[in-house]
């Protein structure tokens, strides 16, 4: 199939990761060229060059509009509805079979265009105003929609969820992220440094658990970083910069355990199937899916709740390590993922 692949434009889609979406998309796409498809990325100009990219903007918005994602500035909404608007009109006129739609942006989702191109939309965030609308509104018999978990549907569709709409969990490459039988006695938490991804819990949990711990992950939230997390670093408490491909595999896979601390309806969790597929098991908050995508594979506690969130760490320390790489194996892997990937695409197709 040729396809396009729509990515969200804040970062580029290159390694180091920003976050989940970038990994999301990068991933995707090379799995389905390795699979033998003609893709094309339509992402930040400044993306991975290995990759076949059709720029939507020159380079990614927040190098151009730093800070201001989510704060409705008129110049970067211009910005990249432009970009967008002409992106979608090049995948509608180059001859694709299917779009692959990853972004926040409304305009993919805008009947004349699934009406003439087969789509599959993936939402990757929970719902908000300037999205939810237009998700409603867009569903067709030539656009699928996707979401990562099962929470997460319901987040979306409360009352019931359509049969239009399908869970696609997302998926890792287990030889991307090695199993190791046997920790180092730390934790480890990886992620953005953001408050909704909760580092700072993870340090009041390690500490209170006496377990040395190491955060990995970008620097997002500069006031965030330099408020909550720099003055808790020292001693047992590091910050290991951020790694990117066998780097944060390696770093990942020494640990013992795996700290995942959401602070929002997280919509899945990819960096707890990375540690899970190394054999780390998961203490973690029960927030959005965590307990749908860690299972038996770590122990979660409520959020808020920090000697329970110490608790878990002990608990999850006693979880064999085979048990959560077992659970990638089966659910989470990136082999499953491009499959249904796959069939989502011949459903939609079959029905222009």
């Amino acid at each position: 199939m040729r396809i396009a692949l729509l990515a969200h434009l804040r970062h580029p889609v290159a390694a180091p990761f920003a976050g989940g979406m970038e990994a999301h998309s990068w991933s995707l796409a090379e799995g389905l060229m390795a699979r033998g498809h003609d893709v094309v990325l339509f992402a930040a100009g400044d993306s991975d060059p290995r990759l076949a990219v059709d720029p939507v903007i020159p380079v990614h918005h927040e190098a151009s509009f730093p800070g201001l994602e989510h704060r409705g500035d008129p110049g970067l909404v211009a910005h990249v509805d432009a970009g967008y608007a002409a992106a979608c009109d090049r995948i509608a006129a180059g001859g694709f079979d299917v779009l692959h739609n990853n972004s926040l942006s409304r305009l993919p989702l805008e009947r004349r265009r699934t009406a003439a191109m087969p789509t599959v939309t993936s939402l990757h965030v929970p719902p908000y105003d300037a999205l939810r609308w237009f998700v409603q509104e867009s569903r067709a018999p030539t656009h699928r929609i996707t979401v990562t978990s099962r929470a997460q549907a319901k987040v979306w569709w409360p009352e019931a969820v359509p049969p239009d709409v399908s869970v696609l969990h997302n998926g890792v490459d287990p030889a991307a992220w090695p199993y190791r039988d046997t920790g180092d006695g730390s934790a480890v938490w990886s992620g953005r440094m953001a408050p909704i991804k909760g580092a700072h819990r993870a340090i009041a949990a390690a500490r209170a658990a006496g377990l040395p711990l190491t955060l990995y992950g970008p620097i997002e939230d500069p006031e965030y970083w330099d408020t909550r997390i720099a003055p808790a670093l020292g001693g047992a408490i590091r910050y290991g910069g951020h790694l990117s491909g066998d780097a944060l595999a390696r770093a990942i896979g020494r640990a013992s355990v795996f700290l995942f601390t959401p602070c929002w309806d997280e919509p899945f969790g990819l960096v707890a199937i990375e540690a899970m597929a190394c054999g780390v098991p998961v203490a973690g908050l029960a927030m959005g899916a965590a307990e749908e995508v860690v299972g038996e594979a770590g122990c979660l506690a409520p959020l808020g709740d920090e000697p329970a969130l110490a608790r878990a760490i002990g608990a999850a320390l006693a979880i064999p390590r085979a048990v959560p790489h077992a659970r990638v194996l089966r659910l989470f892997t990136r082999d499953l993922w491009l499959d249904r990937c796959e069939a989502l695409y011949t459903q939609a197709r079959a029905a222009s």
